[in-house]
């Protein structure tokens, strides 16, 4: 039977507790980011510098991310019901995804905006040193909440804290183009605001491409769990002689898995469906982001070795 409440990974934590952390950790971040944004966005307002503006047009993307996966952290939270019989666990990737459209909504920002004063050959960046302790502050800030927002997502094995994770992390690396960016300013080079705008535009992109390929990963069904541990699990029955066809999918937190094994083609019916469920409930408590194992009983024939081996 599948069970109703998938576990995480490192804590015997149920679906429903999970989603009550995920919340509360996505409610913070978003505090934060609002913050953040004012500072940058306010201050390069006031000091005529793009990058900063940038930067905190960036971080407001940043709070829009969290309302995303905030709604899309609740719709993932539903039981499975008769439209969704394997659970609504994807739209937490779903949501993942469209925090990934908003980076390259604000990489195509920032990037048209510094390259339209570069051409036009426009600074007014005004740096002082409350531009810099603006800035130091904010990155401090960026840099905290993604480390601890990732560390979160991985002990809870969601997808939607590690993209808004990465999130802020992109705002992390803008901060840091925008602070050299201002230095060189300072220096006497203000065409070095815009270009620092550009790098933190390329950080951008980097940081879409890994949220993309981890939301790409769930939904074209790849693979979450080497055959390979499945295979040993297996070689501890005895009654069992072979295992082949072992599949696994679905998000890092709701893996589904099937499998065939081959038995004696004499066992009984009721021996060999015990072993099945034995080895099911053995799969899901050493793989406790398994919801569902399901297991096919094949009779140990060449028949049956042929079709496994094709």
């Amino acid at each position: 039977m599948p069970r109703t409440e998938c576990m995480t990974s490192e804590n015997p934590m149920t679906r429903t507790d999970r989603t009550v952390r995920v919340r509360r950790i996505l409610w913070i971040v978003f505090a934060l980011n609002l913050l953040v944004a004012a500072a940058k966005y306010l201050w390069g307002l006031f000091s005529g510098s793009t990058s900063m503006q940038a930067d905190g047009i960036h971080s407001v993307f940043d709070s829009l991310g969290n309302v995303i996966a905030l709604i899309g952290v609740a719709i993932a939270s539903r039981p499975a019901d008769a439209s969704h019989p394997y659970g609504h666990s994807k739209f937490e990737t779903y949501g993942s995804l469209l925090i990934g459209v908003l980076l390259l909504i604000a990489a195509i920002n920032v990037g048209t905006t510094a390259i339209g004063n570069l051409i036009e050959g426009t600074s007014a960046a005004e740096v002082s040193a409350t531009s810099f302790t603006v800035m130091v502050i904010t990155l401090a800030i960026n840099i905290c909440v993604s480390i601890g927002e990732h560390r979160a997502g991985t002990h809870l094995s969601s997808e939607m804290l590690k993209a808004d994770a990465s999130h802020t992390l992109s705002d992390a690396f803008v901060s840091i183009g925008v602070i050299i960016g201002l230095a060189f300013v300072a220096l006497g080079y203000p065409a070095a605001d815009s270009i620092a705008a550009l790098a933190v535009c390329l950080f951008i992109l980097i940081a879409a491409a890994g949220v993309f390929k981890q939301g790409i990963d769930t939904l074209s069904d790849h693979s979450r769990i080497p055959t390979s541990e499945i295979e040993a699990i297996a070689e501890r029955f005895e009654d069992i002689r072979d295992i082949h066809r072992i599949r696994t999918r679905g998000t890092e937190s709701a893996i589904y898995c099937d499998l065939h094994i081959l038995v004696d083609p004499d066992m009984s019916v009721k021996k060999a469906h015990s072993i099945a469920d034995e080895l099911a409930d053995t799969i899901e408590k050493e793989n406790p982001n398994i919801c569902e194992v399901l297991v096919h009983i094949e009779p140990d024939t060449e028949e049956e070795r042929r079709r496994g081996e094709s």
